[in-house]
């Protein structure tokens, strides 16, 4: 067309891209290839194409593990208070509210009993995605009443741990008073001759490992989870010295004995009524028991 001609009445559409709806496709953190969300849900949030477990929510994990129908709560109405009056950029108590409204839980922590393929067991899961899964008030009552429930009841204990957060900065001391009362009920549990299962998934880090998690007559990980105290940048800066490659994954903690085994996910379920069969029937003998299970 002219600078000054008649102007056309046409004009030609350009056709755009059809924007892809949010939450059509995940990337894997591990492997870095995209994949339908659905076909990730339906295969128990493992990657299709490299394996790699994806983080669960706690009642994802009920899901996966207890036979449907049976499973039922324990203290689901229980409350963190503000013992401290906790300030920052958010305070205490806006920070429970908001992590309550997204993920549907009152805390970290969901407790009860359960069958897994039929056997009965008490069960503890915590969830990341609540303050980082870490271990408060609400956390540490909870999980030591199951565990308590569990030594009454003669049943086997099982925590399923997540925890980027370790205890939590918000309750100070009461926080880490949680570590030794839910560590000296597991000790009454194994002095009952009772058998206690940790599993430990990515990450489960800081006060949660250093009590309740890293102390299991027998302790699982999911595959390349991420376990320790304080996190590998944090060591690296505090002795000052090159990590090995892979320091802190499942893998590298199996090698250097804190683990009996690294189990896959769709593996768990048949793995642990394996284990409760043997609690059953034979004497509290944990690295045996181990042993017993990998034979």
């Amino acid at each position: 067309m002219s600078l000054f001609g008649k102007k056309s009445n046409t004009f030609v559409r350009v056709p755009r891209k059809k924007a892809i709806p949010d939450g059509v496709w995940l990337k894997c953190p591990d492997c870095d290839q995209p994949s339908y969300t659905k076909e990730v849900d339906s295969n128990q949030s493992l990657c299709p194409k490299c394996g790699y477990h994806m983080t669960l929510t706690a009642r994802q994990r009920l899901d996966v593990l207890i036979d449907e129908g049976t499973f039922v709560e324990m203290d689901p109405d229980m409350l963190s208070m503000d013992p401290l009056e906790f300030k920052g950029v958010k305070t205490y108590k806006e920070k429970l509210a908001s992590d309550q409204k997204l993920t549907g839980l009152n805390d970290a922590a969901i407790t009860g009993h359960g069958k897994i393929d039929g056997r009965p067991a008490v069960i503890a899961v915590t969830d990341s995605q609540f303050i980082m899964g870490s271990m408060g008030s609400v956390v540490g009552e909870k999980v030591t009443r199951a565990v308590e429930y569990a030594t009454a009841h003669k049943l086997a204990m099982i925590i399923v741990s997540g925890s980027g957060g370790g205890a939590r900065m918000y309750e100070g001391c009461i926080s880490l008073m949680q570590m030794a009362k839910t560590c000296a009920a597991l000790s009454r549990h194994g002095k009952a001759g009772l058998v206690y299962i940790s599993v430990l998934t990515n990450p489960t880090m800081g006060g949660i490992m250093a009590s309740f998690a890293g102390i299991g007559d027998i302790i699982i990980a999911e595959p390349k989870a991420l376990l320790g105290f304080a996190g590998p940048r944090v060591v690296e800066s505090t002795v000052r010295q090159k990590l090995p490659k892979g320091f802190q994954t499942s893998e590298f903690m199996l090698a250097h004995g804190l683990l009996d085994m690294i189990v896959s996910r769709k593996d768990m379920k048949g793995l642990l009524a394996k284990i409760l069969d043997y609690a059953r029937t034979g004497a509290r003998q944990p690295r045996t028991a181990a042993s017993a299970v990998k034979a």
